[in-house]
């Protein structure tokens, strides 16, 4: 099973947020995920992104490859 961590829309109609999550590459992008890693809201003031470093470590580790919009926002949130 290839694991991918990816963003996963929760939001309301033109209020989205996303949740930062490790899901099976194999699965729809809204269906079942294994584990929530963070939070990105791009609509609140200051874009807000939270995200547990030691989870999201955790499954680089074993292997999961982040989408690009995941790794542009880490990196940012790294400064």
């Amino acid at each position: 099973m290839t694991v991918a961590i990816r963003l996963t829309r929760v939001g309301s109609h033109k209020k989205p947020v996303y949740r930062i999550v490790a899901a099976s590459k194999e699965k729809a992008v809204q269906k079942k995920f294994i584990e929530i890693l963070g939070v990105y809201n791009p609509c609140s003031s200051t874009n807000q992104f939270t995200i547990n470093k030691d989870k999201f470590d955790k499954w680089i580790s074993l292997g999961a490859k982040p989408s690009d919009t995941v790794m542009s926002l880490v990196k940012k949130q790294g400064k």
